[in-house]
């Protein structure tokens, strides 16, 4: 059973194909649509944390391949609490094609892959955000034609979208470059792995304090709001350490002059990036968002036929 839980779980041409399949997959969309590859499959959404990408994203991904989309609230599942996530897990793949996971406890989204006879893919974990790094893929082909050799600098926390993305560079031969507080770095078993994986691509993966070292010569400049779900005693503690790495116009025009800007969404604006930036020519923001619903297509896919 092959799963989507991690970039890392995959080789570089195994992802080149899926991101191949998303292009041809929203070409065909824009075209008029996508015959129902998917016909008659029936997707699980299983949700710990709210979203808005997320939810809406796998559901329309599924409806325009012919396939239907089922969410499951908090209320309703109560994963790991009103009943056993291998007792959910082996539940629903007597019901359904595939389950899609949005947690908080990575291992929640592993026990789920361990007990499932159908796929299961990671939408979002404490760990990682591998869907979300699939369509930032997916946007930066579209700008540049291209992934290795691009420069892709993270201005922010460590957290798990700075994580599939140090895992896309590592494998897809982009240079990484991280620029957080002390204390707020990716850990350094997760970026020694990621050295090991870079090997092979010739990638660069660097980390450091300063904003401004990371940015310089970047084809893509990524942010993400400092505090993220979970984590909210810290927001005020944060307010007063983050400041420093606000994307904004002054940092932009420290990177390449055709540099793009990313942002997972929601975006906190004011705090890590600022409207000027957000709303600039130079974001690729919301086809960034769309994208989440062309990539997540080609996962499912893959996974299903």
């Amino acid at each position: 059973m092959r799963h989507f839980l991690a970039l890392s779980d995959f080789t570089p041409e195994e992802l080149s194909k899926i991101l191949t399949l998303a292009t041809q997959l929203k070409e065909e969309w824009l075209r008029g649509g996508n015959p129902p590859r998917l016909e008659s499959k029936v997707l699980a959404m299983v949700f710990q944390k709210p979203s808005l990408r997320t939810r809406v994203s796998f559901d329309m991904a599924m409806r325009h391949l012919g396939g239907d989309a089922l969410f499951l609230s908090p209320a309703e599942i109560g994963l790991g609490k009103r009943e056993a996530i291998s007792d959910i897990s082996r539940v629903l793949s007597g019901y359904v094609d595939a389950i899609m996971a949005r947690v908080f406890s990575h291992d929640h989204v592993l026990e789920l892959a361990e007990y499932a006879s159908v796929p299961v893919i990671n939408g979002l974990s404490d760990f990682n955000h591998p869907c979300q790094a699939m369509a930032d893929a997916l946007t930066m082909i579209e700008h540049f034609n291209r992934l290795e050799g691009l420069s892709l600098s993270y201005i922010g926390d460590g957290n798990n979208v700075a994580v599939s993305l140090l895992f896309l560079s590592a494998l897809m031969g982009m240079d990484f470059a991280l620029a957080s507080p002390e204390g707020y770095e990716i850990p350094e078993d997760i970026v020694a792995e990621a050295i090991s994986l870079a090997k092979e691509s010739g990638a660069s993966i660097h980390q450091t304090t300063d904003p401004y070292e990371a940015v310089e010569n970047a084809s893509v400049i990524y942010t993400d709001t400092w505090t993220s779900m979970g984590q909210e005693e810290e927001i005020e503690k944060r307010r007063k350490v983050f400041p420093p790495y606000q994307v904004n116009g002054q940092l932009l025009s420290a990177a390449n002059h055709n540099a793009i800007v990313l942002h997972c969404l929601p975006a906190h604006r004011g705090e890590e990036i600022t409207d000027e930036v957000a709303d600039g020519p130079q974001s690729a923001i919301f086809q960034q968002a769309e994208n989440r619903m062309h990539a997540q297509k080609a996962i499912l896919v893959h996974l299903l036929t």
